[in-house]
């Protein structure tokens, strides 16, 4: 006896149904603005949120920025400053995720072009940390 999907049909569709709800999972886990107005872009990553979104939840590609619960480290290790941006849903496979360079990283809305470094000292500490900081290059 054979199973079939909602659709009436058998195997190789009602597997790519079970796959559907993870694809659904990552992209509920996607972070996007909630508002237009004071967006700002990670420094090191570019994706944008709100400053009350980066104090809120920090940045998920770069939670060793500290960012949540301190107003002074988002402005520092955030910029107002960037041009452009694209909604990115699938970073593995869109070609504009490898293009700006977030293919590595969650799916969001990221900035074309972040202006600004992080501050010596922060680079340092990350330094100390072992962890890698450099800031996403410009694209000129």
């Amino acid at each position: 006896m054979s199973r079939r999907g909602r659709d009436g049909h058998d195997g190789e569709e009602e597997e790519e149904e079970e796959d559907l709800p993870q694809q659904v999972a990552d992209l509920a886990q996607a972070s996007v603005p909630t508002a237009i107005k004071g967006i700002r872009a990670c420094k090191r990553c570019g994706i944008l949120k709100t400053v009350e979104q980066f104090i809120n939840e920090g940045c998920e590609n770069c939670p060793f920025l500290d960012m949540i619960d301190n107003p002074e480290r988002v402005t520092t290790c955030t910029s107002a400053f960037f041009e452009g941006y694209a909604a990115i849903m699938d970073n593995r496979e869109s070609w504009a995720a490898k293009w700006i360079r977030v293919d590595n990283y969650l799916p969001g809305v990221y900035a074309i072009n972040v202006t600004g470094q992080l501050d010596r000292d922060i680079e340092e500490d990350l330094e100390a940390r072992g962890i890698r900081w450099r800031c996403r290059p410009s694209q000129q």
